[in-house]
């Protein structure tokens, strides 16, 4: 049995026997097809990519302008399935967005998720930051033809120009991002560093802390290992809703 999808948010219909959800939202210039190497569910938890709009099934909607905007349209059409353990995980652009959309569901005194997960960013009060903030157009066409290749396709350069320009765009979000006093939650943060991360590395993440109860893992590989799905980062991630 499944839910009935009402938006184009969610790819894949969520299950009405999950036991629990892992919202996962891609990083920037990709879409949920960025988590193809992902199980559907483990343990009774599915794990949910999200589609943002402006690209892969949405690629003529306009991409949004900021993350608290994001973050509103994401609660309302997720709230139908936060009616099970639930979290958000985002690697690197997209830790913002996840974070943003707790934020705005402990504002509205809506459902919490049973932890935050952000991956590969700094905080909040901390950023930007980062070599994606000084990229030209090279740069990122570059950037987008790596994680093609780590997702095993092959990039194809009208397809690479046409998510430049999405990449560009999110790029600009996360440069109008400053947060210099960012809410404290009340659900606990799992902050997740990679030990051969050139971007971000785990000791630039300490300042999750001032965000909330967090929880600090260490794993190994490269800023885009996660890609591939890593048995310790899926066992986090499900062992992180407490569903057991």
């Amino acid at each position: 049995m499944s839910h009935r999808v009402g938006s184009a948010w969610l790819p894949r219909p969520p299950s009405a026997a999950a036991a629990g959800r892992v919202f996962c939202i891609p990083y920037a210039g990709c879409g949920a097809g960025l988590f193809r190497s992902w199980p559907h569910r483990q343990g009774g938890v599915e794990f949910l990519p999200v589609e943002l709009p402006g690209r892969e099934t949405r690629l003529g909607e306009p991409v949004m302008d900021t993350f608290p905007e994001l973050a509103k349209a994401m609660i309302e059409a997720l709230e139908p399935y936060l009616d099970v353990p639930f979290a958000f995980f985002g690697h690197c652009w997209s830790a913002m967005p996840a974070y943003e959309v707790t934020a705005a569901l402990q504002a509205r005194g809506g459902p919490m998720p049973a932890r935050l997960f952000v991956s590969s960013q700094v905080a909040p009060q901390d950023g930007p930051t980062g070599r994606m903030l000084t990229m030209d157009e090279a740069a990122m066409a570059e950037e987008l033809s790596a994680t093609i290749r780590d997702l095993g396709g092959v990039p194809h350069p009208e397809l690479v120009s046409l998510y430049v320009e999405v990449l560009r765009a999110d790029i600009e979000m996360i440069r109008r991002y400053v947060v210099p006093e960012p809410p404290r939650l009340s659900c606990p943060i799992t902050a997740i560093g990679w030990t051969e991360d050139e971007e971000v590395s785990p000791s630039q993440m300490s300042g999750w802390s001032a965000c909330g109860d967090t929880t600090f893992e260490v794993f190994r590989g490269p800023h885009r290992r996660f890609i591939t799905a890593p048995p310790e980062l899926l066992a986090t991630l499900r062992d992180g809703l407490g569903t057991r």
